[in-house]
């Protein structure tokens, strides 16, 4: 489906209608393993509009210093306690739980970790047992779920509280792509839907049917650096999505403002995103900064 000519965002979507609680006195607490950035804050929001009390565990060095107000209870951990990570939620009533916000890749890699981190014996035992062959984030996030599982905790969809923020079908901003761009996205679409598939990277750039660059290890952030040095002419477009099965109790594609920000100073003129597969970071103001850029934001029906 060319997206480029679709609607504009759905206001008919009602932000809350996904989000129902059984009738009860109270609703249990939701518990949030909570990464970097801003995602951990939408999702508590979301959560506590909804009349979910919250027991966070924020990942140290990783975890927005705002997210704790936003808690009934929390406490940190290492990225591998996953030990405390299900003692803390237990100890708080919880028996569902989301996991969101960015890991460091950086930091996944670095040779001090486990001196850094301090991993107790579940991780160890998880690693020696699932992941010393294999650490893809699907094989990872399939792992801790299974782990939490066990103890009782049941990982969620993150964007549970969160379907507001979530790409629409079409033209999402002020600003249109232009014929050029439109081009770009219809030639380099069925590209990334194979590559998110073999689970290479979640992003691309392309400009006049020329693919610029794909994201690796990097991140997208990365890869929109790396485009602007290759491509000094501005206005190419990023194309970014998720597999057809991604697991999205972790690691839903994201756009957001320091997105915007990158994109803007790299010469990009246009962003297409998978709807319904990519969540834009507080939708408002990622869409405000996207047309203060002149970048268009384009959700392309999967």
């Amino acid at each position: 489906t060319d997206g480029c000519r679709g609607p504009t965002i759905d206001s008919a979507r009602d932000a809350n209608s996904t989000v129902t609680s059984t009738p009860s006195a109270r609703p249990a607490p939701i518990g949030l393993i909570a990464g970097e950035g801003i995602l951990p804050i939408l999702v508590a929001r979301g959560a506590r509009a909804a009349g979910r009390s919250i027991v966070a565990v924020g990942l140290r060095d990783q975890f927005d210093p705002e997210l704790p107000a936003l808690c009934d209870r929390f406490d940190s951990a290492g990225i591998i306690q996953i030990g405390r990570w299900i003692s803390l939620l237990k100890r708080g009533g919880v028996s569902e739980a989301i996991m969101v916000g960015r890991v460091s890749k950086a930091r996944m890699h670095d040779p001090l970790r486990l001196v850094r981190q301090l991993p107790d014996w579940r991780a160890v035992r998880l690693w020696y047992r699932r992941l010393r062959h294999d650490r893809r984030n699907a094989a990872l996030l399939a792992a801790v779920a299974d782990e939490l599982a066990g103890a009782g905790v049941t990982l969620i969809d993150s964007t549970t509280f969160i379907p507001e923020h979530l790409a629409a079908v079409g033209v999402m901003t002020s600003t249109r792509p232009t014929a050029a761009q439109e081009a770009d996205i219809r030639f380099g679409w069925p590209l990334l839907t194979q590559l998110v598939e073999l689970h290479i990277g979640q992003s691309m750039a392309v400009r006049e049917r020329d693919v610029v660059a794909v994201e690796a290890v990097e991140g997208t952030d990365g890869m929109i650096g790396r485009a602007g040095e290759l491509c000094r002419t501005r206005g190419w477009t990023l194309l970014k999505t998720s597999a057809r099965l991604h697991d999205r109790r972790a690691d839903v594609p994201t756009i957001g403002l320091n997105t915007i920000e990158r994109a803007s100073r790299a010469g990009c003129g246009a962003i297409a995103v998978g709807a319904g597969r990519v969540l834009l970071l507080d939708a408002p103001a990622v869409l405000a900064a996207a047309d203060r850029a002149a970048i268009a934001i384009v959700g392309i029906a999967e």
